[in-house]
């Protein structure tokens, strides 16, 4: 019979070490396998497990000693350690944003079809009254005998009901409520992709969390769904670009880090200087100048089109009295009128037009602030990379990366001859 010492087999035994993703050390044990038929072991148990056990934290000590010196070396990098690995608390709510976003988007895609209805639905019918009125009153004025007061009544009736029925629609402005549904279901998608990509790419934190709601909450405002209380002024003072994402405080310039690499060069940050320059002098003001003028002649036909039932209610309320020609004149011509004034404001959709500019104007001042944002970070740690954010600009605005250095370089020699550059940064819309 032989007999081993303790010593003796933890001697043979053979380690392996493996080391986890996220920097964890195991110390692996692959016990041999004995035959216990013609042998006898004396060991003490206990003393043979704590001394593997020693013999493990020794190991793993000195191997995480090893890496720690190793990344040490390195003044960019940082030791991997278990707080990297994502919280499934952050995770979990970061779904539950990812499902209300997709409600979202049903919402607002299934309420957009809704009103894109009511805006077809009413100038049907409103022209429909208008012209049936109007075709009434002239029946009555050349009735033979007088008027007939049933038509009369009824084609005044008719025309007062028009008025009101289009202050409503003209307050609403179906076509303008359809294109911010529009625009909320397509943005409502992109965030619905951007949470996608943090989930699946990255390892998602409680800034990721708020910064989700903080979008969130800031699309609900700037594309609410009730029209009681919270909808959006059909008609404002002031043009100003629509504003959907949060806004926060603009980055301070910074003194201090490294101001070359992560894609950013001298030359880069002069070329989007430049576009930002461009992005404002001529997109933005000129969208903005188009969108007063739409929004002026928006005005102009809401006032004109109830205006003019109403003289025709008027009119057709004196067919049949001393000025009974005039008034017969007035009802049916007011009521043609009215009908040609309706269509040209919702059939032309001229609310959505201004919408669609304002919603333009808003694009550009986001990309100019994104821009602008990652110029003032003199850190270019921790800006985008510079590669990736150029050809995103590039994209956006429908250009190609040699065409963005040449709208940059076409901008510097303008303000260099001291004259106003011609050409639009974006050749999208």
């Amino acid at each position: 019979m032989a007999s081993l010492q303790s010593s003796g087999v933890i001697g043979s035994l053979p380690h392996s070490l493996s080391c986890c993703r996220r920097g964890m050390i195991r110390a692996t044990i692959n016990m041999p396998k004995l035959r216990t038929g013609g042998l006898s072991l004396k060991l003490p148990a206990r003393d043979l497990v704590q001394e593997v056990l020693d013999m493990g934290v020794g190991l793993t000590a000195a191997t995480t000693s090893h890496v720690e010196k190793k990344y040490e070396s390195r003044p960019n990098t940082t030791l991997p350690s278990v707080s990297n690995v994502s919280d499934p608390m952050v995770i979990a709510k970061l779904h539950e944003i990812m499902e209300a976003v997709a409600d979202r988007v049903e919402m607002h895609k299934n309420i957009g079809e809704q009103r894109d209805n009511w805006n077809h639905l009413l100038l049907t019918s409103i022209n429909a009254i208008t012209l049936t009125a109007a075709t009434m009153a002239g029946i009555a004025a050349t009735s033979v005998g007088g008027p007939l007061v049933a038509l009369k009544l009824s084609s005044t009736l008719m025309y007062l009901a028009a008025t009101g029925m289009l202050v409503v629609m003209n307050k609403i402005q179906p076509s303008q409520l359809v294109e911010e549904q529009r625009n909320a279901a397509r943005l409502f998608k992109q965030l619905h992709g951007q949470i996608q990509r943090t989930l699946s790419c990255g390892t998602p934190t409680s800034n990721d969390v708020e910064e989700a709601m903080e979008k969130v909450l800031a699309l609900d405002k700037a594309f609410p769904l009730p029209l009681l209380g919270a909808m959006l002024d059909k008609f404002p003072k002031t043009v100003e670009p629509a504003v959907w994402w949060p806004q926060h405080r603009q980055r301070q310039e910074r003194h201090s880090g490294r101001t070359d690499g992560n894609g950013w060069s001298v030359e880069l940050e002069e070329e989007m200087r430049e576009v930002v320059g461009v992005l404002k002098r001529k997109d933005t003001e000129d969208y903005l100048r188009l969108g007063k003028i739409a929004l002026k002649v928006n005005k102009i036909l809401a006032i004109s089109g109830p205006l003019l039932t109403g003289l025709s209610a008027c009119g057709t309320a004196f067919v049949g009295s001393s000025h009974g020609p005039w008034a017969a004149t007035l009802g049916v011509v007011a009521g043609a009128m009215a009908s040609v004034v309706n269509t040209m404001e919702h059939g032309w959709q001229v609310g959505m037009v201004f919408e669609m500019y304002r919603g333009n104007a808003g694009f550009f001042r986001l990309m100019e602030e994104s821009i602008e944002s990652n110029l003032n970070e003199r850190d270019v740690g921790r800006r985008e990379n510079g590669e990736l954010f150029e050809m995103k600009v590039a994209l956006q605005l429908g250009r190609s990366l040699s065409g963005l250095k040449d709208l940059a370089a076409s901008s510097y020699s303008s303000s260099k001859k001291g004259e106003a550059i011609e050409e639009f940064a974006s050749k999208l819309f």
